[in-house]
């Protein structure tokens, strides 16, 4: 059987030698700070893990910052078991899942249709919001559609490295703003200090939970490994350079969210001020800003705003259409194998940046949602999309366990203790993260 992959041509990952050291005669790996880790942690730092992190802080004070430490930790141990399996294996994640049978292609396949399509119209309109906010002339809609199509011309292009340093420039932003405002609010660091104590008070649980476990986790964490590959870094000589990228990443994002929490805190909680649900409640928060700070404070912190959803929006955009060609691409070969057509190999990555499932998906994000902008949301459409995603997390979780602790890596490179416990736990609190999304939904 020949090793050449379906949908894999000449300038793939997998044909670009510059990048990929696949030997000890291949370049030294970059030790760059600054690269995929940052991309996937900023992608799962949204508008909504804002406005959830205010709340919190709005209601609660500083007593639940010990939360905002355990879910960076608990996103390092997912993150670097995707990337770890991806480096060891030179596999995908969803070759990894399809290794485990064909109900994870049953799970997956409507997962990321629906999930994209619902996502796609509340990533447009994240950014249609603070745009409007700083220009009232044009509406939120047409606002969310120019940031939707932007984002899709720039990933569209095909170009990672491109990508990559629009995604940073735009989490660079977004961090200085929220920090500044953290120190604008004058943090008390004896609060501060007592809040590191894991309390849990009354009526938090809910907080507790989706501080821990929601705060930056989306499909995007899956995404790493496609990232760490486009990135150049594809072999387990990378292995210490993608953990050091991945515990920075989580860093720069713990400080950040710690920075939202502080400005929920003491520009909020202390104020006895009450924000909106939903998006608007950074609308609530930018307003509060501008009495207290003046005018040009507000606007840069709605410019910070809008930096949040535009990364989080073009991080999709790519790391999810990179995923969905991956999918296609996949079971494409593997039906071509069962019906005896040469030149095909099922266990290749399948995808390609810029390739066409990678594009037709990227349209699929950008381009039906736009109705749902002008019609509202399909009450059985948010349903699905609800059911599929509250079990993607806990699925993410488990599967890792499953994949790093069997024949599917070298058996010296397998799951340590500490690394099972870490992904037990993720797995634990995501299943419980599920139950209670599910309830919601459905009782």
């Amino acid at each position: 059987m020949s090793s050449t992959p379906v949908g894999t041509p000449s300038g793939s990952p997998a044909d670009q030698p510059s990048g990929h050291a696949h030997g000890e005669g291949g370049p030294a790996p970059r030790w760059r700070l600054i690269g995929p880790g940052l991309v996937v942690a900023a992608t799962g730092v949204g508008a909504a893990d804002l406005v959830a992190t205010l709340v919190a802080g709005s209601r609660y004070g500083y007593a639940l910052l010990w939360t905002a430490v355990v879910g960076v930790l608990l996103k390092i141990v997912l993150v670097e078991g995707a990337g770890r399996y991806s480096l060891l294996t030179g596999r995908t994640i969803f070759q990894g899942w399809s290794s485990l049978g064909r109900w994870t292609h049953w799970y997956f396949g409507p997962y990321i249709v629906v999930w994209g399509f619902v996502y796609g119209a509340a990533a447009m309109a994240g950014t249609g919001l603070p745009l409007h906010a700083l220009f009232p002339a044009v509406s939120v809609t047409w606002w969310g559609i120019a940031s939707g199509l932007v984002g899709a011309a720039l990933v569209l292009l095909g170009r990672y490295g491109l990508f990559e340093k629009v995604c940073s420039a735009l989490v660079l932003f977004m961090f200085v703003t929220m920090v500044g405002a953290a120190v604008l609010a004058v943090p008390n660091i004896p609060d501060m200090v007592t809040g590191l104590v894991p309390t849990i008070p009354d009526g938090s649980l809910v907080y507790v939970l989706g501080l821990a476990g929601g705060v930056g986790g989306t499909i995007t964490l899956a995404a790493y490994g496609y990232w760490l590959r486009e990135k150049g870094w594809a072999t387990p000589r990378y292995l210490r350079v993608m953990r050091l990228d991945n515990v920075t990443a989580y860093v720069v994002t713990g400080i950040f969210v710690i920075a939202t929490l502080i400005v929920g805190a003491e520009l909020l909680y202390s104020a006895g001020i009450a924000v909106s649900s939903g998006d608007q409640g950074l609308l609530d928060l930018g307003d509060v800003i501008k009495e207290r700070y003046g005018t040009a404070a507000g606007t840069v912190f709605l410019v910070g705003f809008w930096a949040a959803a535009m990364s989080s929006l073009i991080g999709v955009w790519n790391g999810v259409s990179l995923m969905f060609a991956d999918f296609v691409g996949h079971v494409r070969a593997e039906r071509a194998e069962r019906a005896g057509e040469a030149d095909v190999d099922p266990d290749a990555p399948a995808y390609r940046l810029g390739g066409r499932w990678y594009r037709l998906y990227v349209l699929w994000l950008t381009v039906p949602p736009m109705a749902m902008l002008f019609l509202g949301k399909p009450v059985y459409l948010i349903l699905a999309y609800g059911v599929l995603g509250a079990v993607f997390m806990p699925f993410l979780a488990v599967t890792l366990l499953w994949l790093l602790n069997t024949h599917r890596v070298p058996a010296g490179a397998r799951n340590g203790w500490l690394s099972n416990a870490g992904l037990a736990i993720c797995a634990a609190l995501f299943g419980v993260l599920a139950l209670n999304q599910l309830a919601d939904l459905l009782l």
